[in-house]
């Protein structure tokens, strides 16, 4: 297939500002939305964020099998992209407008509803855009191209949604502002979607192969999908980690940095450096192997959380170059699954000859849907077993267990968990094999 449009790539990537936004913003402020505008306690409110997430678990893969076969019946995966992201941006101005039903209780009740269906949405959209690249090109080459470039997105995207998200809350305050917050991320989430829907109109799409005949096909094909569920289970420990990280952002800004508008500060200097080394691990992969470059982030990413242990002590700019690590190894963390995944998908398809595209990119998106989830509910179980207070107003002064949780639970606990996924990345597995 001849190489891909540069028109295509970026009006593929468009769709990084839904995927970012909605991967972003709730964990970074869900969890504080809850425990210190509607005084749910810390353990429930790590929970209420998780059980929506949780049921993408499930849903996700029936999500893929739907769009492969819409994608069979009709040669294009673009109508599940448009019905999930406006359905994404509304519920998600819904999620933050904070009714006020008269208790932590509703209150908790109505934000676990609309996230449930914010959630739902969610995987309309992000299933199909996940499964694109497999079908948009037959080139790895070209799908390393396209993958930088759509990183390269998220990473503006998570800068815009995670930057201005908390500086948004924080420079309006209290309830007010997280329902203008709502708003203003339901608007990226809306021109995303109609940008990438429109932009894909005339875009190439691969053979059409048949779709997996049955639920117990898919098992028997994951089942014997070795490399992708080795690849998958990298994804997933690291995604842990850095739901845990969002969560404990504006906590760690707070209670340790001394003001809620460091969070914008921390974001800052956390996307600003992944987004400028986002180009160079490509290259270095190129140079080195994608494996290799793929250990490389990860433990730079490991050193920058473990010296955010020091943030008490050390001067602030010090602080902020461990934060520019983690940055720079979550630019490699995030290039290179996402270069692998399409490599891993076409052999699979060759071997088989069906689709497989959508149904992994519905496993995959569980994976870090799941990762993303647990985050911040192990994060709630942190703050709770610190002692931490809860309250209407975010004012409450904290106990020294609880800030003795949050040093450690922002710095060594992510960091473990980042870590942990080096010996997972094995040659012999992952390589792809000419």
């Amino acid at each position: 297939m001849a190489s891909l449009p540069a028109r295509t790539r970026y009006r593929y990537s468009l769709g990084s500002f839904v995927t970012g936004a909605f991967g972003t913003v709730p964990g970074l402020l869900l969890l504080k939305y809850l425990t210190d505008t509607m005084g749910v306690a810390a353990g429930v409110a790590g929970l209420i964020v998780f059980v929506p997430k949780a049921w993408d678990v499930l849903f996700n893969p029936i999500a893929g099998r739907l769009s492969d076969a819409d994608m069979v019946r009709t040669g294009s995966r673009r109508r599940f992209l448009l019905y999930g992201g406006i359905g994404v941006s509304i519920l998600f101005a819904a999620l933050f407008a904070h009714p006020g039903f008269g208790g932590p209780v509703p209150d908790a009740i109505y934000v676990v509803v609309v996230f449930l269906l914010c959630a739902t949405a969610y995987a309309f959209f992000q299933v199909p855009f996940n499964a694109l690249p497999a079908e948009l090109t037959d080139s790895a080459e070209e799908r390393t191209k396209l993958t930088s470039v759509r990183i390269g997105f998220l990473a503006v995207a998570i800068l815009v949604s995670g930057g201005g998200a908390p500086a948004i809350t924080d420079l309006i305050g209290g309830v007010a502002g997280y329902r203008v917050m709502g708003l203003f991320i339901a608007v990226v989430i809306l021109l995303a979607t109609l940008g990438v829907y429109f932009g894909l109109k005339d875009a190439p799409v691969g053979a059409l192969r048949p779709n997996t005949v049955s639920p117990r096909e898919l098992l028997r094909t994951l089942a014997r999908w070795r490399p992708f569920r080795w690849l998958l289970g990298v994804y997933f420990i690291q995604a842990l980690g850095i739901g845990t990280v969002l969560a404990a952002i504006p906590f760690f800004a707070e209670r340790i940095l001394g003001s809620s508008g460091y969070s914008t500060v921390l974001f800052v200097g956390f996307v600003g450096p992944a987004l400028l080394t986002m180009p160079l691990w490509p290259k270095l992969g190129a140079s080195v192997g994608k494996l290799a470059g793929f250990r490389i982030a990860t433990a730079a990413f490991g050193v920058g959380l473990l010296g955010l242990l020091g943030a008490e002590v050390f001067p602030f700019a010090v602080t902020m170059v461990f934060v520019a690590f983690c940055g720079v190894g979550y630019a490699g963390i995030s290039v290179f699954p996402l270069a692998i995944l399409p490599d891993l998908i076409s052999d699979e398809e060759e071997r088989t000859g069906e689709t497989r595209a959508g149904v992994a990119a519905g496993v995959w998106t569980a994976s870090e849907t799941l990762g993303l989830a647990l985050g911040p509910g192990i994060w709630g179980l942190v703050l709770q077993f610190g002692g931490y207070q809860s309250s209407l107003d975010a004012k409450v002064a904290q106990p020294d267990s609880a800030l003795t949780a949050i040093l450690l639970g922002a710095s060594i606990l992510p960091a473990v968990l980042i870590v942990l996924g080096i010996p997972l990345l094995r040659k012999s597995v992952l390589e792809r094999r000419s």
